[in-house]
């Protein structure tokens, strides 16, 4: 686990208060993949996880929290190499990332 551990590490530059205080907001809730437009979007579900991953010490986390934390690497490389053109402050690529623990202006 050292490796996803590290890589995980390296890819959620968010805290756990900042991305739970930042699961509470509209824009949070807005973007995403979403099985019906009243479900939680895969993104926002995958920020709750980070925050319970993030709330242990790494001898606690099970095989389940590692599956997740490759899964987080993944899309934070997959997206990040998705960066588009000009000011991305305000746009659902950021938000979408900023689901998945990794704020892009940091």
């Amino acid at each position: 686990m050292t490796d996803v551990y590290a890589e995980f590490r390296d890819a959620v530059n968010m805290t756990a208060a900042e991305l739970r205080t930042w699961l509470d907001t509209d824009e949070s809730q807005q973007v995403g993949q979403k099985s019906s437009a009243k479900a939680e979007s895969v993104g926002h579900d995958s920020g709750r996880k980070i925050v319970a991953i993030l709330g242990k010490k790494k001898a606690d986390l099970t095989g389940g929290d590692e599956e997740h934390m490759r899964k987080v690497v993944g899309y934070v490389h997959r997206h990040t190499a998705q960066r588009p053109d000009g000011d991305v402050r305000e746009t659902p690529w950021r938000y979408s990332l900023m689901n998945w623990g990794h704020d892009p202006l940091k």
